[in-house]
């Protein structure tokens, strides 16, 4: 398998990992997540195309096949009214957050999400100089929490459900670069990374959204 910076046309591979997950949840998992596209689908679809264009989306493809993806972004995640998702005092060194990480069903259980998230951990040292990676989780989804718990994250115990009335992923979850638990190198190859992934100085910010 390789991994591989998305383009805009790969938004049909990216809404399609989506929306089997939304089947998935729906059916197997009890959890309302994504059960409505926040904050709307005409601006689910946005972002999605927003972060294709700005080269922040990854896809994992096994043959011609898109099995994986995960976003990395440069930009702090905000709510619908433009509030920062993160407590002042987490904004203050630098991080890479990351959002929208989703395995293929046919490919569950080979730890290819795990694989994943150590890359992240790999491009948060290697690239921006960070060192966490952070991912706001779902509010209401308990068994994806104690899925990033058994990835070595940890949770933020500072966001309630009423401080951002409209936003769905409140669960905070952070994590040292360094403990990574897996050798993703194992699961999957990475293609070229485009010339604007560079590094940043280290007092700058680097964050990215999630939900």
């Amino acid at each position: 398998m390789v991994l591989r910076c998305a383009t805009p046309g790969n938004l049909h591979e990216v809404r399609k990992l989506t929306e089997e997950a939304v089947d998935w949840l729906r059916t197997e998992k009890n959890t309302d997540q994504w059960s409505t596209p926040w904050p709307d689908l005409d601006r689910s679809i946005a972002r999605m195309r927003n972060d294709l264009r700005q080269r922040k989306t990854w896809l994992v493809w096994d043959d011609v096949t898109p099995v994986g993806t995960i976003t990395l972004d440069s930009k702090e995640p905000l709510d619908a009214h433009n509030r920062p998702v993160w407590p002042a005092y987490k904004r203050r060194g630098p991080a890479l957050y990351v959002r929208r990480v989703i395995v293929s069903r046919s490919y569950a259980g080979i730890g290819l999400g795990a694989g994943l998230l150590d890359w992240a951990s790999d491009v948060a040292r290697q690239d921006y100089g960070a060192t966490v990676i952070r991912v706001d989780v779902w509010t209401t989804n308990r068994e994806l929490h104690e899925y990033y718990q058994g990835q070595r994250f940890t949770r933020l115990r500072i966001r309630e459900p009423w401080e951002l009335t409209d936003y769905p992923s409140q669960a905070l979850f952070e994590r040292h670069v360094d403990r990574a638990g897996s050798d993703h190198k194992d699961l999957f190859a990475e293609g070229d990374r485009p010339a604007n992934l560079g590094r940043y100085p280290a007092a700058e910010v680097i964050s990215v959204a999630s939900s």
